[in-house]
């Protein structure tokens, strides 16, 4: 999430340097040295896989089909309790890769 990029004073930053930059801010603050600080920008912007589509996906597809794509039954197993649970979750590229492909016909 740290390594995540942001658009902060016209280009992009991690998130790790943009809270270094803000923190540098506060102590300026503190001390004396800025009159201001603004903690409004940037604007965090959350990318959920979790669609209600995807959630289908997950819970409709069998552990055989799973196993022959390559990952192991844990992996699906876990999916189907975060899908079933209706709780945010993320996926791994080469996961969400392969489940949107699914079902497809050749």
């Amino acid at each position: 999430m740290m390594n995540g990029k942001v658009e902060y004073r016209k280009k992009n930053s991690s998130w790790g340097t943009v809270l270094l930059l803000k923190a540098r801010e506060l102590a300026q603050y503190l001390v004396g040295k800025r009159k201001t600080i603004d903690f409004s920008k940037p604007v965090y912007v959350v990318e959920r896989d979790d669609s209600d589509d995807m959630r289908k996906k997950i819970l409709a597809m069998p552990y055989d089909e799973w196993k022959k794509m390559g990952f192991s039954k844990g992996t699906l197993h876990y999916m189907k309790q975060n899908a079933e649970a209706d709780k945010p979750f993320s996926l791994n590229a080469h996961v969400k890769e392969r489940l949107e492909s699914w079902g497809e016909c050749c």
